[in-house]
Protein backbone atom coordinates (compact mmCIF):
# COMPACT_ATOMS: atom_id res chain seq x y z
CA UNK A 1 0.00 0.00 0.00
CA UNK A 2 1.58 3.47 -0.82
CA UNK A 3 2.46 5.43 2.03
CA UNK A 4 3.07 9.41 2.00
CA UNK A 5 6.20 10.79 3.26
CA UNK A 6 8.80 13.88 3.32
CA UNK A 7 12.11 13.06 1.67
CA UNK A 8 14.71 14.43 4.97
CA UNK A 9 17.78 13.34 3.09
CA UNK A 10 19.12 11.99 -0.20
CA UNK A 11 22.51 11.18 -1.74
CA UNK A 12 22.99 9.69 -5.24
CA UNK A 13 20.18 7.33 -6.24
CA UNK A 14 19.08 6.68 -2.20
CA UNK A 15 17.35 8.98 -0.26
CA UNK A 16 15.59 8.81 3.01
CA UNK A 17 11.84 9.23 3.58
CA UNK A 18 10.28 10.97 7.02
CA UNK A 19 7.10 8.76 7.52
CA UNK A 20 3.83 11.24 9.02
CA UNK A 21 4.57 9.24 12.78
CA UNK A 22 8.66 10.12 12.28
CA UNK A 23 9.41 6.37 10.81
CA UNK A 24 12.59 7.06 8.86
CA UNK A 25 13.20 4.76 5.84
CA UNK A 26 15.91 4.38 3.21
CA UNK A 27 13.98 4.51 -0.28
CA UNK A 28 15.13 4.68 -3.98
CA UNK A 29 13.49 5.85 -6.98
CA UNK A 30 11.79 4.43 -9.54
CA UNK A 31 13.26 4.44 -13.00
CA UNK A 32 16.88 5.69 -14.05
CA UNK A 33 15.45 9.75 -14.13
CA UNK A 34 13.69 10.35 -11.55
CA UNK A 35 15.10 12.57 -9.38
CA UNK A 36 13.94 13.06 -5.58
CA UNK A 37 15.19 16.41 -3.58
CA UNK A 38 14.85 17.22 0.22
CA UNK A 39 11.79 18.91 0.79
CA UNK A 40 10.01 16.41 -1.59
CA UNK A 41 6.68 15.38 -0.74
CA UNK A 42 6.34 11.39 -1.99
CA UNK A 43 4.14 8.26 -2.55
CA UNK A 44 6.32 5.43 -1.42
CA UNK A 45 5.69 1.79 -1.26
CA UNK A 46 7.60 -0.20 1.56
CA UNK A 47 9.84 -3.24 1.04
CA UNK A 48 11.27 -5.40 3.40
CA UNK A 49 13.54 -3.15 5.31
CA UNK A 50 13.59 -0.14 2.42
CA UNK A 51 11.34 1.30 -0.11
CA UNK A 52 10.32 2.73 -3.86
CA UNK A 53 9.56 5.89 -4.37
CA UNK A 54 6.50 5.66 -6.85
CA UNK A 55 5.06 9.24 -7.08
CA UNK A 56 6.91 12.76 -6.57
CA UNK A 57 3.97 15.53 -5.59
CA UNK A 58 3.89 19.00 -6.99
CA UNK A 59 6.54 21.18 -5.81
CA UNK A 60 5.95 24.76 -4.84
CA UNK A 61 9.26 25.85 -6.14
CA UNK A 62 13.27 23.88 -6.35
CA UNK A 63 16.01 25.58 -5.31
CA UNK A 64 18.77 25.21 -7.62
CA UNK A 65 21.82 26.22 -9.22
CA UNK A 66 23.14 25.40 -12.42
CA UNK A 67 26.84 25.72 -13.95
CA UNK A 68 27.80 24.95 -17.77
CA UNK A 69 28.18 21.04 -16.82
CA UNK A 70 25.82 20.31 -14.35
CA UNK A 71 22.35 21.18 -12.06
CA UNK A 72 23.01 20.61 -8.49
CA UNK A 73 19.17 20.71 -6.66
CA UNK A 74 19.12 22.17 -2.80
CA UNK A 75 16.07 21.65 -1.91
CA UNK A 76 12.16 21.72 -2.62
CA UNK A 77 8.88 22.92 -0.95
CA UNK A 78 10.92 26.07 1.13
CA UNK A 79 8.89 29.08 2.05
CA UNK A 80 12.58 31.07 2.82
CA UNK A 81 16.71 30.66 2.24
CA UNK A 82 19.14 31.81 5.04
CA UNK A 83 22.10 32.96 3.42
CA UNK A 84 25.07 33.14 6.13
CA UNK A 85 28.22 35.17 5.56
CA UNK A 86 30.60 36.18 8.04
CA UNK A 87 32.63 39.03 8.78
CA UNK A 88 35.51 36.94 8.21
CA UNK A 89 36.43 35.25 5.85
CA UNK A 90 35.48 38.47 3.85
CA UNK A 91 32.07 37.00 1.33
CA UNK A 92 31.77 37.74 -2.49
CA UNK A 93 29.10 39.68 -3.37
CA UNK A 94 29.18 37.92 -6.64
CA UNK A 95 28.13 34.86 -5.06
CA UNK A 96 25.98 36.82 -2.13
CA UNK A 97 23.80 38.21 -5.29
CA UNK A 98 23.82 34.76 -7.29
CA UNK A 99 21.98 33.34 -4.10
CA UNK A 100 19.49 35.71 -3.77
CA UNK A 101 18.62 35.80 -7.56
CA UNK A 102 17.99 32.29 -7.75
CA UNK A 103 15.84 32.82 -4.42
CA UNK A 104 14.22 35.53 -6.53
CA UNK A 105 13.72 33.47 -9.52
CA UNK A 106 11.53 31.05 -7.68
CA UNK A 107 9.98 33.37 -5.43
CA UNK A 108 11.94 31.85 -1.93
CA UNK A 109 12.18 34.69 0.70
CA UNK A 110 16.06 35.12 1.17
CA UNK A 111 17.12 36.14 4.76
CA UNK A 112 21.05 37.28 4.93
CA UNK A 113 22.45 37.08 8.28
CA UNK A 114 26.32 38.34 9.05
CA UNK A 115 28.26 36.51 11.68
CA UNK A 116 30.91 37.20 14.19
CA UNK A 117 29.68 40.19 15.61
CA UNK A 118 32.80 40.09 17.99
CA UNK A 119 35.14 40.98 15.42
CA UNK A 120 34.62 44.78 15.17
CA UNK A 121 36.64 45.90 12.33
CA UNK A 122 35.94 43.52 10.11
CA UNK A 123 32.05 43.46 10.59
CA UNK A 124 31.76 47.41 10.39
CA UNK A 125 32.89 46.50 7.13
CA UNK A 126 30.83 43.92 5.82
CA UNK A 127 27.76 45.98 7.30
CA UNK A 128 28.88 48.68 4.71
CA UNK A 129 29.22 46.57 2.04
CA UNK A 130 25.56 45.20 2.79
CA UNK A 131 24.08 48.58 2.80
CA UNK A 132 22.92 48.29 -0.71
CA UNK A 133 21.12 45.39 -0.21
CA UNK A 134 19.27 46.74 3.30
CA UNK A 135 17.73 49.85 1.09
CA UNK A 136 16.46 46.97 -1.47
CA UNK A 137 14.12 45.84 1.42
CA UNK A 138 16.21 42.42 2.47
CA UNK A 139 16.40 41.63 5.86
CA UNK A 140 19.86 41.79 6.93
CA UNK A 141 20.38 39.86 10.14
CA UNK A 142 23.30 40.14 13.24
CA UNK A 143 24.78 37.80 14.98
CA UNK A 144 27.64 36.23 16.66
CA UNK A 145 26.59 32.33 16.27
CA UNK A 146 29.90 31.22 18.77
CA UNK A 147 28.58 33.36 21.69
CA UNK A 148 25.05 32.62 21.46
CA UNK A 149 24.02 35.36 19.68
CA UNK A 150 21.82 34.81 17.43
CA UNK A 151 19.43 37.69 16.52
CA UNK A 152 15.73 36.92 16.49
CA UNK A 153 16.54 33.84 14.01
CA UNK A 154 14.80 31.39 16.44
CA UNK A 155 11.82 33.32 15.89
CA UNK A 156 12.07 33.64 11.97
CA UNK A 157 12.46 30.32 11.45
CA UNK A 158 9.09 29.21 13.49
CA UNK A 159 6.96 27.42 11.41
CA UNK A 160 8.61 27.38 8.45
CA UNK A 161 10.90 25.19 6.03
CA UNK A 162 14.18 26.86 5.65
CA UNK A 163 17.19 26.15 3.49
CA UNK A 164 20.76 27.60 5.19
CA UNK A 165 23.09 28.31 2.80
CA UNK A 166 26.73 29.34 2.95
CA UNK A 167 30.04 28.40 2.18
CA UNK A 168 32.50 27.35 4.68
CA UNK A 169 34.04 29.39 7.47
CA UNK A 170 30.52 31.36 8.31
CA UNK A 171 29.04 29.60 11.35
CA UNK A 172 26.75 27.13 9.11
CA UNK A 173 27.46 24.21 11.78
CA UNK A 174 27.44 26.52 14.78
CA UNK A 175 24.74 27.70 14.30
CA UNK A 176 22.47 24.67 13.47
CA UNK A 177 24.01 22.68 16.53
CA UNK A 178 22.72 25.86 18.40
CA UNK A 179 19.24 25.42 16.95
CA UNK A 180 19.34 21.32 16.76
CA UNK A 181 21.04 19.98 19.57
CA UNK A 182 22.12 16.38 18.42
CA UNK A 183 22.29 17.60 15.16
CA UNK A 184 25.56 16.33 14.07
CA UNK A 185 24.70 12.96 15.22
CA UNK A 186 21.77 13.10 13.35
CA UNK A 187 23.47 13.95 10.05
CA UNK A 188 26.27 11.18 10.93
CA UNK A 189 23.37 8.28 11.40
CA UNK A 190 21.87 9.36 7.89
CA UNK A 191 25.27 9.38 6.06
CA UNK A 192 26.01 6.20 7.84
CA UNK A 193 22.82 5.12 6.33
CA UNK A 194 23.37 6.36 2.65
CA UNK A 195 27.26 5.48 2.79
CA UNK A 196 27.84 8.98 1.99
CA UNK A 197 31.12 8.47 3.94
CA UNK A 198 31.89 10.04 7.03
CA UNK A 199 31.31 13.58 6.12
CA UNK A 200 28.52 15.32 8.07
CA UNK A 201 27.75 17.30 5.37
CA UNK A 202 28.07 15.27 2.02
CA UNK A 203 24.27 15.48 1.75
CA UNK A 204 21.78 17.82 2.13
CA UNK A 205 19.61 17.02 5.33
CA UNK A 206 16.38 18.10 7.02
CA UNK A 207 16.15 18.87 10.51
CA UNK A 208 13.21 19.53 12.51
CA UNK A 209 13.73 22.32 15.03
CA UNK A 210 10.98 21.54 17.51
CA UNK A 211 9.38 18.02 18.70
CA UNK A 212 6.09 19.23 17.06
CA UNK A 213 7.95 19.21 13.54
CA UNK A 214 6.79 22.21 12.23
CA UNK A 215 9.83 24.09 12.13
CA UNK A 216 12.24 22.10 9.38
CA UNK A 217 15.92 23.18 8.88
CA UNK A 218 17.63 22.41 5.92
CA UNK A 219 21.32 21.98 5.92
CA UNK A 220 23.19 21.38 2.91
CA UNK A 221 26.74 21.29 1.93
CA UNK A 222 29.35 24.44 1.67
CA UNK A 223 30.23 25.44 -1.80
CA UNK A 224 32.59 27.62 -3.94
CA UNK A 225 30.44 28.23 -6.81
CA UNK A 226 26.84 29.24 -7.69
CA UNK A 227 25.91 29.15 -10.80
CA UNK A 228 22.85 30.70 -12.08
CA UNK A 229 23.00 29.35 -15.69
CA UNK A 230 19.18 28.37 -15.77
CA UNK A 231 18.34 32.00 -15.43
CA UNK A 232 16.93 33.96 -18.95
CA UNK A 233 19.57 36.62 -19.22
CA UNK A 234 16.77 39.12 -20.26
CA UNK A 235 15.31 38.32 -17.26
CA UNK A 236 18.16 39.23 -15.03
CA UNK A 237 17.66 42.53 -14.34
CA UNK A 238 13.70 41.52 -13.04
CA UNK A 239 15.16 39.39 -10.47
CA UNK A 240 17.59 42.29 -9.12
CA UNK A 241 14.74 44.57 -6.81
CA UNK A 242 17.34 47.31 -7.23
CA UNK A 243 16.83 47.39 -10.87
CA UNK A 244 13.47 46.37 -11.40
CA UNK A 245 11.94 49.46 -10.82
CA UNK A 246 13.83 51.39 -13.17
CA UNK A 247 13.01 48.67 -16.88
CA UNK A 248 10.12 50.19 -16.86
CA UNK A 249 11.96 53.87 -17.96
CA UNK A 250 13.81 52.03 -20.73
CA UNK A 251 13.30 52.96 -24.32
CA UNK A 252 13.05 49.62 -25.98
CA UNK A 253 11.31 46.89 -24.36
CA UNK A 254 14.40 44.60 -25.32
CA UNK A 255 16.90 46.80 -23.49
CA UNK A 256 19.91 44.94 -21.66
CA UNK A 257 20.94 47.98 -19.83
CA UNK A 258 24.25 47.77 -21.22
CA UNK A 259 24.43 50.40 -24.13
CA UNK A 260 21.15 51.24 -25.28
CA UNK A 261 20.18 55.02 -25.53
CA UNK A 262 17.02 56.01 -23.24
CA UNK A 263 17.96 53.11 -20.20
CA UNK A 264 16.13 53.54 -17.31
CA UNK A 265 18.48 51.42 -15.76
CA UNK A 266 22.02 53.43 -16.66
CA UNK A 267 20.01 56.59 -15.80
CA UNK A 268 19.25 54.85 -12.20
CA UNK A 269 23.31 54.13 -11.75
CA UNK A 270 23.64 57.78 -13.39
CA UNK A 271 22.04 59.23 -10.33
CA UNK A 272 23.29 56.84 -7.67
CA UNK A 273 19.71 54.86 -7.08
CA UNK A 274 21.96 51.48 -8.19
CA UNK A 275 24.99 51.16 -6.98
CA UNK A 276 28.00 50.66 -8.93
CA UNK A 277 29.14 47.76 -7.82
CA UNK A 278 25.71 45.81 -8.45
CA UNK A 279 25.61 47.26 -11.74
CA UNK A 280 29.20 45.78 -12.03
CA UNK A 281 27.93 42.52 -10.88
CA UNK A 282 25.11 42.49 -13.52
CA UNK A 283 27.14 43.44 -16.42
CA UNK A 284 29.50 40.41 -15.05
CA UNK A 285 26.40 37.93 -15.06
CA UNK A 286 24.69 39.52 -18.24
CA UNK A 287 28.19 38.57 -20.19
CA UNK A 288 28.28 35.15 -18.28
CA UNK A 289 24.74 33.67 -19.32
CA UNK A 290 24.97 35.30 -22.75
CA UNK A 291 27.78 32.95 -23.60
CA UNK A 292 26.76 30.17 -25.89
CA UNK A 293 26.36 26.52 -24.16
CA UNK A 294 29.75 25.64 -23.63
CA UNK A 295 28.82 21.22 -24.58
Amino acid sequence: MKQTGLVVASHGRHCVVETPDGERRICHPRGKKSQVVVGDRVQWLASTDEGTIEKVEPRRNLFYRQDEIRTKSFAANLDQVLILIAAEPEFSEMQLTRALIAAEAEHITPVIALNKHDLTEPFARALARLEPYVKMGYTVLQGAFKQGELSDLPERLKHKTTLVLGPSGTGKSTLINALVPNANVATAEISQALNSGKHTTTSTTWHWVDAERTTGLIDSPGFQEFGVHHIDVMQLAAYMPDFKPHVANCKFYNCTHLHEPGCGVQAAVTAGDISASRYKLYGLLFAELSQPPNY
